[in-house]
């Protein structure tokens, strides 16, 4: 497949592959593309043609970032619409994950299904089939469109010489910035759970030393 993609982008003009990478990268979650073509590989290939000049770099991130947002937000609309109609028969199980997915985390789901693959694809049209608040979905999805997307286009350049190892690189790339993320966040809230300890002990023995 990578080779394919990479054929494809290197016969068409350069403003038209930043604009394949674009594209790509916003129908998977805008029309559920993901299920056939993770979104990733696209921008990644996009990376690596721009490490051999064929392509901008800075046009390589520009398309791998904004396409997501787009996609995303097309995607919450489409399952604020057609959501409930879209997601029966045999696509109810892929809902009741969905659902299962955005109670969990809430409107950070967003954030945490782009790192996910295949469950991109639905999260935001299951965030609009519930009804979550587009003010809060927004965030979370622009936070998700930038780490996601200069993540991959920077990978793809860093690694561009090899193309055989990008399509194992695309795969494994999501699963390891969500573990980090998990991780991060995980010491941060950890941290902040011993900070408090801290002053709820610092405030019970001022409050015992007897007064002066």
């Amino acid at each position: 497949m990578v080779h394919r993609i990479v054929e494809f982008l290197h016969s068409i003009p350069a403003p038209f592959a930043l604009a394949a990478v674009f594209i790509f990268s916003a129908l998977e979650t805008a029309i559920f593309l993901g299920v056939i073509l993770p979104g990733e590989l696209a921008v990644i290939v996009g990376g690596a043609l721009a490490s051999r000049g064929r392509v901008s770099l800075v046009g390589v991130l520009a398309a791998g970032i904004l396409g997501p947002i787009v996609g995303d937000s097309i995607g919450y609309f489409v399952g604020r619409r057609y959501g409930r109609r879209f997601f029966r028969g045999r696509r109810r199980e892929k809902w009741s994950k969905a659902r299962l997915w955005l109670r969990r985390h809430g409107a950070s789901a967003v954030f945490v299904g782009r790192f996910t693959p295949y469950v991109r694809s639905i999260i935001p049209a299951a965030a609009g089939a519930a009804h979550v608040p587009f003010r809060r979905f927004f965030p979370w999805c622009v936070a998700a469109g930038v780490s996601w997307g200069a993540g991959s286009a920077l990978l793809g350049f860093f690694v561009g010489k090899n193309y055989e190892r990008l399509e194992l690189l695309a795969q494994s790339f999501s699963l390891a910035i969500l573990t980090a993320l998990i991780l991060g966040v995980g010491l941060y809230v950890l941290r902040r759970r011993l900070r408090r300890r801290r002053g709820r002990r610092a405030r019970r023995t001022s409050a015992r030393r007897p007064a002066a």
